[in-house]
């Protein structure tokens, strides 16, 4: 049931936009997406996409303001974390970032169909805040991080339950990523 008025929000576009692509060459609609690393930004300024992919240099949280973000070991990786990370801390960067209903306002969006979350562990209070502000996108995507250290299974099940039981029904996962579609049953 999607259409080229559908309205996908993709949030942490990292280095592959392979996912937004594949919905604007189907359905012909507007991706808005998301990401605040300067890495991500730049290397969307250089594919020359096509204007239905609307970049936001700002990121999602459960909160509006700035996040301090941790850069990955690994200097060639392109993923920033909310999370703690003591081995690169000292080259953390300031950005941009926040809640859902304030980025829906600013769109002038009273709906959103497919919610797209990689954001590297902001996603457990992310979650949260979505169902504190009963928003309720048809679909869910989310990467989960609970491989991180200090983050746990638990905190990946914990958000699990508190969306079936916002009534989502759990209907996909692949490696990390989980697929949530509103349940009419």
């Amino acid at each position: 049931n999607m259409t080229k008025n559908s309205v996908v929000y993709s949030f942490g576009i990292g280095d592959d936009a392979s996912f937004d692509m594949s919905l604007i060459e189907k359905y012909n609609l507007i991706i808005h997406a998301f990401d605040p690393t300067p890495k991500s930004i730049e290397w969307v300024n250089n594919q020359g996409f096509s204007n239905l992919f609307v970049m936001h240099n700002y990121g999602l949280a459960a909160f509006d303001g700035t996040a301090s973000l941790n850069p990955p070991e690994n200097p060639d990786h392109v993923s920033y974390t909310i999370l703690e990370r003591p081995s690169t801390r000292v080259k953390a960067i300031s950005v941009p970032v926040k809640r859902l209903r304030t980025i829906m306002n600013e769109l002038g969006h009273n709906h959103i169909d497919i919610l797209k979350m990689d954001i590297e562990g902001a996603e457990y209070e992310v979650i949260d805040d979505v169902i504190k502000s009963d928003i309720r996108p048809q679909q869910i995507l989310v990467e989960f991080h609970h491989r991180f250290p200090g983050v746990g299974i638990q905190k990946t099940r914990n958000s699990i339950n508190k969306l079936r039981s916002y009534g989502y029904m759990l209907y996909s996962i692949k490696n990390e990523e989980y697929c949530f579609i509103q349940d009419f049953s």
